[in-house]
């Protein structure tokens, strides 16, 4: 198997809403490829899809119905710190929930948490011990 994460799908319950949160909220441009019940985004190389949340359990073959901490967190990187308090705000207003307030952090860069209005926790970091190449794809050490 290649080391490549190509597609992350989101179980959404309601399609509509949470498509204009990241369309109309986050700025986010859909792809032509969306469809009636899916939608994607060009992530930077990787693809970030919102489906109907019972569909995908079904597609999956597992229960929708599920609480608690899914154990994965999403994470946009900033190219420098007054960045990530700029997308937290941003994401607040579009109807985020602000998780956890933007801090230095034990790592030694600085990062917050929102939730998407389905739940989903979005990290917004910036690590001054990364880089971005000229694609803005991160450049690990």
């Amino acid at each position: 198997m290649r080391q490549k994460l190509t597609l992350i799908t989101l179980g959404v319950k309601d399609l509509a809403a949470a498509s204009q949160f990241y369309r109309d909220g986050l700025g986010w441009q859909p792809s032509k490829a969306s469809q009636n019940q899916i939608v994607f985004f060009d992530a930077g190389g990787v693809g970030l899809a919102l489906y109907p949340r019972d569909l995908l359990a079904e597609d999956a073959t597992v229960p929708s119905a599920g609480s608690g901490f899914t154990g994965i967190t999403l994470a946009h990187n900033t190219k420098n710190q007054e960045e990530v308090d700029q997308v937290l705000a941003r994401a607040v207003q579009a109807g985020a929930t602000l998780v956890k307030p933007a801090q230095m952090v034990f790592w030694g860069g600085y990062s917050g948490y929102f939730a998407d209005p389905d739940g989903y926790l979005w990290e917004v970091a910036w690590n001054p011990f990364i880089e971005f190449d000229e694609n803005d794809a991160l450049i690990f050490p």
